[in-house]
């Protein structure tokens, strides 16, 4: 009988346990979620919910996370307004169904206002909590109506016209605070889809809209191998979602506490997160950055014109680069006197939220002629599946992708496009002209064509004992789309190497500039047989630039590879390096702060290409202010790619023995251990941007009060509230938001650990935002250990023992 009592009790016992703990997946309403390590785990493994506290933060939350990621990512937050501010929370499922998370066993901190009839709480697969009666497969409430920061595969964002329900993201307000930030990401349906992002009720960025096939616009949103961009348009639902390529992907959509838009992919052998696509990618994204009938243009100076047939409405206000007053038509559009169109391609068409649809237009000159019909409109654009996109009144938001984009076409009056007549006229005249300059050019050629045989028969016979064989010698087993340019077309052009020809020397040899016979500028780069860099750096340099292509990295023309001598041929930068306009003082002076702007944003631009957008992922290793030329129109070209390295598409950082580069620049983990990532490459950018602030060099850099570098120095009037006085003194305005904003950025990315620096991607944005919200830079690398940047020097050899040394290479026992 005893044995009987005892078994009692002990039955008794565990079906008290059992009622108080959960099954794996699900939540019913005799069972509770304690803040005490206990979770639910969605049936495939990939999602968890429980109980979490943001970094920085002791408050407890309810929330959703990806389990088969490191680092913790939370996706969605129940209690976001209600933090709970010790472990006595709990969550459960009242008998009527409606889920509730109380603390202190009592009070109710937050509720779905959900109800049930035999509820049960399910972690589904895709990440979505919901509540279903029982076995009947509907559910009641779920998470994914709800959404926080995150899209994640299966969410929606956007609208049930039936029941008029809104689906948007909403910004974290800090790191540590899951609560509503001041950014929210959400879909207009008004006119075409598109999805709008607002900071508190103010737009600042509108994605292009969508044309059934599409978003319109920059490539961000279109197709790739991660995910795949979903839009629904119909009578019942406007909405927008993703599917990622397979099942092994794990990514996710985030609108960030600054208001950043960025889709990441989990990386394994990095564990990290990837960015994949950034929307609000530069200052052109902005919304409505150049007014009414300006368009944007990233990457020229200035970034704002009117469209062709425009002019600013406020020529003053448009000369100081506030754009906000638009354009406005040089000559009236009148409809009875007729009106044609104007192109524009590869633009984000307006703001469609006052266009309509014009679905019977079936092709271009059926748009054409019904905007023509109407005086009202003023622009139209052809979509893949919708018809015709009609505008009337203001044309807002319009700017120019380097590649992508839609056609504009602009209705204009017949007297700013020509009349037939004078079209006629001016085709005559132009084959005329075509024909006598064809005459002239043909003679002009004959004449040089017979002095340069003359001129290559002499070389050739002093030359003799070059073998031919070597003339298209080849540069490896690499596939490198690139000219042969033979040794002695290069000899002429720089006259026999002349020293009146030479305008430098770097690692890589000395160069020289040369004219081609068609009266092309060159610069050629001659490698040196006492050169530290050889044979391999010369291959590497030609592989990697030979298959990069952006306006601010240098173009490479061809090569040369003749028995010992290895030539590179570049486009020739008439003002030469940057170095020699921030460190000459006579220069210096002429370095004016928009132009010094442009030269920060456009290196950043160019090492966003080199990081992310490229085919391959390059790290430079070398960035420094000799490797940064500039063209005629001060746009600056990121150079030198000799020490470049690829790294794959999964890959985060590597490491090397050898570590080459040029101290001052070098980050610290790569000068002291030989690891290097594109962290590496952003610590050399926030060297670059505090050179070009305070017109001083790193290396060498000298102040009578202390003994720090010029990043210390940086770092130690930032933390003292003074960094004007960092500041070059041919600055006139110090104190302007933009000057300041860059001394953060440049501290921020010269910061000691890698994964504090951000990435050039985020500095971009940092840069173009109006009012971004930076961190605060912790410690600069090398605050206290002054001689490791005291040389200078890309070549190679032993580690300096005087600081007159100037060779850089380390070598790491592994």
């Amino acid at each position: 009988m005893k044995y009987d009592t005892t078994l009692f009790h002990t039955v008794s016992f565990l079906v008290l346990l059992f009622k108080s703990s959960i099954a794996v997946d699900s939540l019913a309403s005799n069972q509770t979620l304690l803040d005490n390590n206990t979770s639910l785990v969605s049936p495939n493994g990939n999602f968890v919910l429980g109980f979490f506290s943001p970094q920085n933060s002791s408050n407890r939350y309810i929330g959703i996370w990806f389990n088969k990621v490191t680092i913790q990512t939370v996706v969605w937050v129940a209690n976001k307004n209600h933090p709970i501010s010790d472990s006595s929370g709990a969550l459960s499922v009242t008998t009527a169904g409606n889920i509730i998370i109380t603390s202190n066993q009592s009070s109710i901190i937050w509720s779905a206002n959900s109800t049930s009839r035999n509820p049960v709480l399910r972690l589904l697969d895709d990440g979505n909590l919901a509540l279903d009666e029982g076995s009947s497969g509907r559910y009641s409430w779920q998470s994914f109506d709800y959404p926080c920061d995150t899209l994640i595969p299966g969410m929606r964002l956007g609208w049930d016209l039936r029941s008029d329900q809104e689906r948007y993201i909403t910004s974290w307000k800090s790191v540590d605070d899951p609560s509503p930030g001041e950014y929210t990401y959400r879909m207009n349906p008004n006119g075409l889809p598109s999805i709008i992002l607002r900071q508190g009720s103010t737009i600042v960025y509108r994605s292009g809209p969508w044309d059934g096939v599409r978003f319109g616009g920059g490539p961000a949103l279109h197709g790739n191998a991660v995910f795949t961009p979903i839009l629904v348009y119909n009578s019942t639902y406007v909405y927008y979602s993703f599917e990622n390529s397979d099942d092994s992907v794990v990514s996710r959509f985030v609108v960030s506490e600054t208001g950043a838009l960025t889709h990441f992919r989990w990386s394994e052998p990095s564990n990290n997160w990837i960015e994949i696509a950034i929307l609000r990618a530069d200052t052109c994204d902005d919304y409505d950055k150049c007014g009414s009938f300006g368009v944007c243009e990233f990457g020229r100076a200035p970034i704002c014109d009117c469209l062709t047939g425009f002019i600013p409405r406020l020529a003053e206000e448009w000369a100081q680069f506030d754009w906000a007053g638009g354009c406005s038509r040089r000559t009236p559009l009148n409809c009875s006197t007729g009106a044609g169109f104007r192109r524009f391609s590869r633009v984000k068409v307006p703001d469609t939220s006052a266009s309509f649809v014009d679905e019977n237009a079936r092709n271009e000159e059926e748009c054409e002629a019904a905007c023509l019909r109407d005086c009202s409109c003023v622009a139209y654009a052809r979509t893949e599946a919708t018809g015709c996109v009609v505008w009337s009144g203001e044309l807002l938001d319009i700017r120019v992708y380097e590649e992508g984009g839609q056609e504009l076409f602009v209705k204009m009056p017949l007297s700013e496009l020509g009349s037939k007549k004078s079209n006629r006229v001016t085709v005559i005249v132009s084959v005329m002209a075509a024909a006598i300059v064809v005459v002239l050019t043909l003679v002009i050629w004959l004449v040089i064509r017979k002095r340069v045989a003359k001129k290559k028969a002499a070389l050739a016979e002093q030359q003799h004992d070059f073998p031919k064989q070597n003339e298209n010698a080849s540069i490896g087993d690499e596939d490198v789309a690139l000219p042969m340019i033979d040794f002695l077309t290069i000899s002429i052009a720089t006259n026999e190497f002349s020293f009146s020809n030479k305008i430098g020397e770097g690692g890589f040899g000395p160069v020289y500039k040369g004219v081609l016979s068609n009266g092309k500028e060159i610069a050629v780069k001659r490698l040196s047989q006492d050169s530290g860099q050889g044979l391999h750096e010369f291959k590497n340099e030609v592989i990697l630039i030979a298959k990069l292509q952006h306006r601010n990295l240098v173009r490479l023309l061809g090569c040369c590879i003749h028995q010992n001598e290895r030539m590179l041929v570049y486009e020739y930068m008439p003002n030469k390096s940057l170095e020699l306009f921030i460190f000459d003082q006579a220069k210096d002076t002429s370095l004016e702060w928009r132009t010094r702007y442009d030269i920060i944003v456009g290196i950043a631009r160019g090492l966003v290409y080199l990081h992310r957008d490229s085919r391959l992922r390059i790290i430079h290793r070398d960035l420094k202010a000799s490797n940064i030329l500039l063209d005629s129109e001060m746009n600056p070209k990121i150079s030198d790619f000799g020490l470049a390295r690829m790294l794959g598409a999964d890959q985060y950082q590597e490491n090397t023995k050898r570590v080459m580069g040029t101290y001052g620049y070098m980050a610290p983990e790569y000068a002291v251990d030989g690891f290097f990532s594109v962290k590496s490459d952003v610590f050399s950018f926030g060297v670059l941007v505090l050179e070009i602030v305070s017109g001083k060099k790193n290396r060498g850099f000298y102040h009578p009060d202390h003994d720090l570098n010029l990043l210390g120095h940086a770092w130690k009037l930032w933390t003292e509230g003074n960094p004007g006085d960092f500041v070059d003194t041919s600055i006139l305005n110090k104190e302007s938001l933009a000057v300041v904003r860059c001394i953060q950025v440049g501290l921020l990315c010269v910061q000691q650990r890698p994964e504090d620096r951000p990435t050039m991607s985020n500095v971009v944005v940092m840069l173009d935002s109006e009012h971004p919200i930076l961190d605060q830079p912790k410690q600069p690398g090398f605050y206290t250990q002054r001689t490791l940047f005291d040389t200078d020097s890309s070549s190679t050899g032993k580690i300096p023992n005087t600081s007159n040394e100037i060779t850089v290479t380390l070598l790491h026992a592994r």
